[in-house]
């Protein structure tokens, strides 16, 4: 480096280093669309698949649950079941996040995108 230009130095190191932290979460919000969570109600009953970004993917309803007189109780299944997903996704996704920083060498706790 050249002398008395150190400064400037730090400052290309800082923005490579910022380069590669946008290239990344680039790629983790990639991956979190890829990755899948299940949740379920019922015993298993129903199950809702969702992206680790929260989007619903797939519902399983086992056919033993469809009773006329129970409509309420399935609607009420389905909702649990999809809530966990969205629970399960929100926490698949801080959980990732949390290894991203880590990895980047950031304080725990630091919240990205700043």
């Amino acid at each position: 480096m050249l002398k008395g230009l150190g400064g400037l130095g730090d400052m290309a190191k800082m923005m490579k280093s910022a380069q590669e932290m946008q290239g990344k979460m680039a790629q983790m919000q990639e991956d979190l669309e890829n990755m899948r969570v299940t949740g379920e109600s019922g015993a298993g009953l129903v199950k809702a698949t969702a992206t680790a970004k929260g989007e619903l993917k797939a519902l399983d309803i086992d056919p033993s649950i469809f009773d006329p007189n129970e409509k309420e109780v399935v609607e009420d299944l389905i909702l649990a079941a999809i809530k966990d997903a969205q629970q399960k996704a929100g926490e698949r996704a801080q959980s990732e996040m949390q290894k991203m920083t880590e990895s980047l060498g950031l304080p725990p706790g630091m919240n990205l995108p700043f």
